[in-house]
């Protein structure tokens, strides 16, 4: 297995500081995307707490195999399935329990996406509304559900496309870490093939950028990695950049 990756994120244009985070851990190939909210950048708090404290628990577990987990690990999933799972909840527990002890902070939480390479397989672990998209042979799948209520709404009634874009709480989410002392962690598991490429972003970019383009932009076989996501951040501020946007691309090939 050999990955390439390229992470970047903006302000945008519209936002007064950047509450989103970014972890590439390529010694662990785990790939990181958060995007915090809250007031008095207590968002960006909430987002770096959860790239940290995840990266920390998968640099703790890879050293040392008789370290003691925070909880019991579900013996219906591997290992690894597990380590994801374990280490989001985890992030959660700090976050919820930071804000517990500081006013300042209070209200404050984070989405987080995560894709883990391992044993020839990614897991695909996910709270909130930002996404994983994978690009195999020119078409784009977008391989999260958004945790929000727009999507309970479109699952429920079957909205047209118009009453999608009239939608009156489009950022209104129902699931993020930090929100409760504990929370459910959706994780996908699947096989990569040489040549995917997977895109983990916050809404900054999805809610900004159709995924005909993404698909248009990631097909460009005259742009690295680097380039694209570069150009992705463009596009998204180019259409308004409404939010902060932050962008990781990871390339799968075989060794």
């Amino acid at each position: 297995m050999r990955l390439t990756s390229a992470g970047r994120t903006h302000v945008g244009m519209k936002r007064a500081h950047n509450e989103d985070s970014l972890r590439l851990f390529r010694e662990e190939n785990l790939f990181i995307v958060a995007d915090g909210m809250g007031g008095h950048a207590s968002g960006e708090v909430a987002s770096q707490m959860s790239v940290e404290t995840l990266a920390e628990f998968f640099r703790a577990t890879a050293e040392d195999d008789e370290v003691t987990w925070p909880y019991k690990m579900d013996k219906g999933r591997k290992y690894e399935e597990n380590r994801v799972i374990t280490g989001i909840k985890l992030s959660n527990r700090k976050i919820f329990e930071s804000a517990s002890r500081d006013s300042k902070l209070k209200g404050m939480g984070t989405t987080i996406v995560v894709v883990f390479f391992v044993n020839g397989g990614a897991y695909v672990g996910h709270v909130g509304d930002s996404r994983v998209y994978r690009q195999r042979n020119g078409k784009l799948t977008q391989l999260t559900e958004d945790h929000s209520l727009l999507n309970d709404y479109i699952k429920m009634k079957n909205l047209t496309p118009e009453e999608i874009e009239a939608f009156p709480h489009k950022n209104v989410i129902v699931r993020a870490l930090g929100m409760k002392e504990t929370v459910q962690v959706d994780v996908y598991h699947e096989i990569p093939e040489p040549g995917d490429i997977y895109l983990l972003c916050s809404d900054g970019l999805s809610g900004m950028v159709n995924d005909d383009n993404i698909q248009r932009l990631l097909g460009d076989a005259d742009l690295d990695l680097d380039k694209k996501a570069e150009r992705l951040i463009d596009l998204a501020n180019e259409n308004g950049g409404t939010d902060n946007i932050t962008v990781i691309l990871v390339r799968y090939e075989n060794s």
